[in-house]
């Protein structure tokens, strides 16, 4: 009568479980670089649009060059509004 001892499956040790982890951690930097990137995408085009001619940012840009002392007054008053709103 022989009796056999159930084989064990050996646990995952120290350095397996980091391989694991570091390789985790680096598909959810590379998800997040790739969100990242496509917001920044999305912000660029953005900004393009709002600078082509008679849209209000490039109207801003060429307030700001011709009096731009009188545009950061206005910026520091806005900055006052807004900040008495909380």
């Amino acid at each position: 009568m022989t009796i056999e001892t159930p084989e064990l499956q050996p646990q995952p040790g120290m350095v397996e479980r980091a391989i694991d982890t570091a390789t985790d951690v680096s598909r959810t930097i590379t998800e997040m670089s790739a969100g990242l990137q496509a917001a920044v995408d999305r912000l660029s085009e953005t900004i393009v649009t709002a600078r082509q001619s008679g849209k209000p940012l490039a109207t801003i840009s060429a307030i700001t060059r011709e009096a731009p002392l009188a545009s950061l007054f206005v910026a520091f008053l806005f900055g006052v509004a807004v900040a008495r709103r909380r």
